[in-house]
């Protein structure tokens, strides 16, 4: 990461409070990333011109353990505590957490710096200059038998366990084809008898061992990247009549799965405060606005970048009363939500707030929020999505009108376009339940709001 002095963050942050612009245009401007600005800023406002300085990062286990109680009795994000203890990088705070949680008070005793003692690595083997241009020839052809091998059991193989000779010997018969059969012994330091012995074992017990090469080989050509379905089809493409069931079973065999995960995002994290009645009970239906709101956070993914989406809904008339976009699944995402709609509630009106067990929902800071407004906390129970449905439903449609029939460019594009479709969803799109109105119109007609 590139090195700023004081002078060049003092100017930045002086042009961001001198309001010549947002926090975005003033760090593009200056060619900086946005993070570092918003760190800059939140520390000079914490510290002054001192909390631009370059700093030392060690800190004692009793500083780490206060600045993880401070975060967690008031309920800041790692940003905050750390521009508000003046901390280096914000990171620093939730890796000292992990390690907390995990091993304790030890954990977070500063570790020793000393370099481990590299091991002992013998010379390479000089290289005789007399070889002849035969022995070269024969030197790369093995060389090239060598570099298949190991590529396709990096591909079969991840597990020590499976590196036996039967494995060899699989890998050995399939690049047969490729190579001559005495350079692949070598490579893989396998024995002609050996090897024909799990070839004449494998094929004699075996009456899938040909199929499993032909999956071996695609799942090795395609590094891993396919599950069983599109190896079926390739197969197939092939000529090869095969059901999926035997495939998905010959790669439990094989103990070959798919390298690509979608990773969801998942709020819960287990009690951690406090944990509210399900006083909702999917009861989802409302007799007048502001008596029933339920809440939830959901996940875009746009090339590999995320954005989550948390809203507010109304029950009486499924009107989304409140949202907020954030890049990264943080608490101000939530808070800033929840400032919104309660300042659209009259003092008379005290609502019962639904969420599932997400570790936002129970923090202090979002509860006493709530008791502020006499808004009644309600919870899903655990791992029970239908006691949420009518939130879930929500972004179901969301996603299905409008997120997978489009695509996007950037991540701000999206943001655009979620707030041109709530702006629809609240005002034009109508609901047969709601007598053919939108939310909005199905309000105004019935109160006048």
């Amino acid at each position: 990461m590139a090195k700023y002095d004081v002078h060049f963050k003092l100017d930045a942050v002086r042009r961001y409070l001198a309001q010549e612009g947002g926090s975005k245009a003033i760090a593009a401007s200056l060619g900086i990333d946005h993070s570092h600005l918003r760190r800059w800023i939140a520390a000079f406002q914490s510290h002054g011109q001192a909390g631009l300085a370059r700093k030392h990062s060690h800190y004692d286990a009793q500083f780490k353990l206060r600045v993880l109680s401070h975060a967690r009795r008031e309920g800041l994000s790692d940003r905050e505590v750390a521009g508000l203890y003046d901390i280096r990088g914000a990171g620093s705070v939730g890796r000292w957490r992990t390690q907390y949680d995990g091993h304790g008070m030890g954990a977070l005793e500063p570790k020793s710096k000393r370099r481990k003692a590299m091991p002992h690595k013998p010379p390479p083997e000089p290289v005789s200059e007399e070889m002849t241009l035969e022995e070269l020839q024969k030197e790369l052809a093995y060389l090239r038998a060598e570099n298949d091998y190991l590529k396709k059991m990096k591909a079969l193989i991840e597990a020590e366990k499976n590196q036996s000779a039967r494995w060899k010997a699989q890998v050995v018969q399939g690049l047969r084809p490729k190579h001559p059969l005495e350079l692949l012994l070598r490579a893989a330091k396998l024995s002609r008898s050996t090897f024909y012995y799990h070839l004449k074992a494998s094929a004699a017990v075996d009456s899938y061992a040909e199929l499993k090469q032909r999956i071996g080989a695609v799942y090795a050509r395609h590094k891993g990247r396919y599950g069983y379905r599109r190896i079926t089809a390739e197969l197939r493409q092939a000529g090869e009549l095969v059901n999926h069931k035997t495939v998905q079973k010959l790669m439990q065999m094989l103990d070959l799965k798919s390298l690509v995960r979608a990773k969801k995002y998942r709020s819960y994290r287990g009690q951690s405060h406090h944990v509210a009645v399900n006083v909702l009970a999917r009861d989802f239906e409302a007799e007048r606005p502001n008596q029933k709101w339920v809440t939830d956070v959901t996940e875009f993914n746009v090339r590999g970048e995320k954005l989550y989406l948390s809203p507010v809904m109304d029950l009486y008339n499924g009107e989304i009363v409140a949202y907020e976009t954030s890049r990264r699944p943080v608490f101000k995402l939530v808070g800033s939500m929840l400032k919104k709609a309660l300042a659209r509630l009259r003092p008379t009106e005290r609502p019962v707030l639904h969420s599932d067990q997400g570790w936002q929902y129970q923090q202090p800071i979002y509860r006493r929020m709530l008791a502020a407004r006499s808004v009644t906390q309600s919870m899903s129970r655990k791992g029970n999505c239908l006691d949420n449905a009518a939130m879930e439903s929500f972004f179901g449609t969301l996603k299905a009108e409008f997120f997978h029939l489009n695509r996007f460019e950037s991540v701000d594009q999206l943001q655009a376009g979620i707030r041109q479709y709530i702006r629809y969803y609240n005002h034009d799109r109508i609901k047969l339940k709601l007598k053919g109105l939108s939310p909005v119109q199905y309000r105004a007609q019935a109160f006048g709001l």
